[in-house]
């Protein structure tokens, strides 16, 4: 019993510093991490086993992919090429940014997408002399919304398809149409919300369109060579599970190749990989590891099972809201790594159907991370790279847009599973 609530409390204490942000996640993660190994609550045997490396590889292949093709300046291209497409008009920009995120969250992860967005997005509101706030905000809440649609969109959906049997194909078949749904509601809402900020005189709505997209092409072979292995390396996260291939594998195997073709130095191909990260996710595994040792999660699933009395629909619409509101206020990661083990011990002492209650988790985690700026790491990246701009990000503003369009967007979900999922 001892050992139960000593791993308790040195995860509440991980979670209460990771919230406070007064040392960075990754060095309290660790810290976590090595006392737990250190005071016996787990050996480093099963510390080891308990890390997922199907997601560390994924995240690793997908980091060097991106940071490659980043090289080449094909994202500048495209945000360039967007918004000449607008006409110029802020109000057609912010629409075409915001699907343009969304389109690249699914299919890279949110992160690296608003990594690439956000710079660009100031060098367009600058030429327009207008508040860049519009458009950060649209670009968080849709990197958001559009990696909730696929496995590889955003970390927490990459650590459910590991543990799961859960494929590429499976989250598309499942997530993608209410995704798109509230993709649309979200993006109209914001251009309601922000319609009287949208404009600009037409001298400088003119230098956006004589801007030229071709210009931010740095390298045009290496360009060519990174979309086909990135083409090639997404058609293998379809097929993967035909291939009976883990999408880590997948992952590493393209990112190894275009390694290879764009001889490009090995010392700075791994410092586009964001180690921190990494390592975040390394040490919240094995304090999560602690809690499953100890017979934590397995008294938590007994705990659930017990207020959801076994009711499919009760214990999904839990799952969802608790994910959703916790994951407005902590990093969704974290609630995640812990949320997994515990559904399995819900799926292995219940006959519910676990499907239903894996995209229950994964929209929550997900749509509940636009809630708040803490909520999901695409978040804190905007508000960083915002404040190297001079534009600072207040924690009550994006509140006031940010959590009203979680709250409707995870009603909508909630709709798509009682009519799809849950009955």
């Amino acid at each position: 019993m001892f050992s139960f609530w000593l791993s308790v409390i040195i995860f509440l204490a991980v979670y209460a510093m990771i919230i406070v942000e007064k040392f960075h996640r990754t060095v309290i993660a660790l810290v976590g991490a090595t006392v737990v190994i250190a005071l016996g609550l787990i050996s480093q045997k099963d510390a080891i086993n308990a890390i997922d490396f199907n997601t560390i590889g994924l995240l690793v292949g997908m980091m060097i992919i991106v940071g490659i093709t980043r090289r080449s300046g094909v994202f500048g291209y495209l945000a360039v090429k967007s918004a000449r497409l607008a006409k110029g008009k802020p109000i057609n920009i912010l629409i075409a940014l915001g699907l343009i995120t969304a389109v690249l969250s699914a299919f890279l992860d949110n992160v690296t997408t608003v990594l690439l967005i956000v710079p660009v997005t100031f060098v367009l509101t600058d030429r327009l002399d207008i508040s860049p706030i519009p458009f950060l905000f649209t670009e968080i809440i849709t990197s958001n919304v559009g990696g909730t649609a696929t496995l590889i969109g955003d970390p927490p959906n990459i650590m459910i398809g590991s543990a799961t049997h859960l494929g590429f194909m499976d989250f598309i078949a499942n997530l993608a149409l209410p995704v798109i749904v509230i993709l649309i509601a979200t993006i109209a809402v914001l251009v309601l919300i922000y319609r009287k900020d949208l404009f600009a005189d037409e001298d400088k709505i003119q230098s956006i369109m004589e801007l030229d997209e071709k210009e931010h092409i740095k390298d045009w072979a290496l360009l060519k060579k990174s979309l086909i292995i990135l083409a090639l390396t997404v058609t293998g996260f379809f097929l993967h599970q035909a291939l009976n291939l883990e999408s880590a594998t997948i992952a590493m195997l393209g990112a190894a190749f275009l390694m290879l073709v764009s001889l490009e130095e090995p010392e700075d191909v791994l410092l586009l990989v964001e180690w921190p990260t990494i390592f975040f996710f390394v040490g919240l595994f094995v304090i999560v590891g602690s809690l499953e040792a100890n017979g934590v999660i397995e008294a938590l699933a007994q705990k659930a099972l017990a207020v959801s009395d076994g009711n499919l629909m009760l214990t999904g619409a839990l799952i969802l809201w608790m994910s959703a509101i916790a994951s407005a206020f902590v990093d969704n990661i974290p609630f995640v790594a812990t949320m997994i083990p515990l559904l399995q011990s819900v799926g292995q002492a219940s006959t519910m159907p676990m499907d239903p209650l894996w995209w229950s988790l994964a929209l929550g985690a997900c749509l509940g991370g636009n809630g708040t700026l803490i909520g999901a790491s695409a978040n804190i990246t905007v508000a960083g790279i915002a404040e190297r701009h001079g534009t600072i990000i207040k924690f009550v503003d994006y509140l006031k847009i940010g959590f009203p369009l979680m709250l409707m967007s995870v009603a909508m979900a909630s709709v798509y599973l009682y009519l799809f999922q849950w009955r």
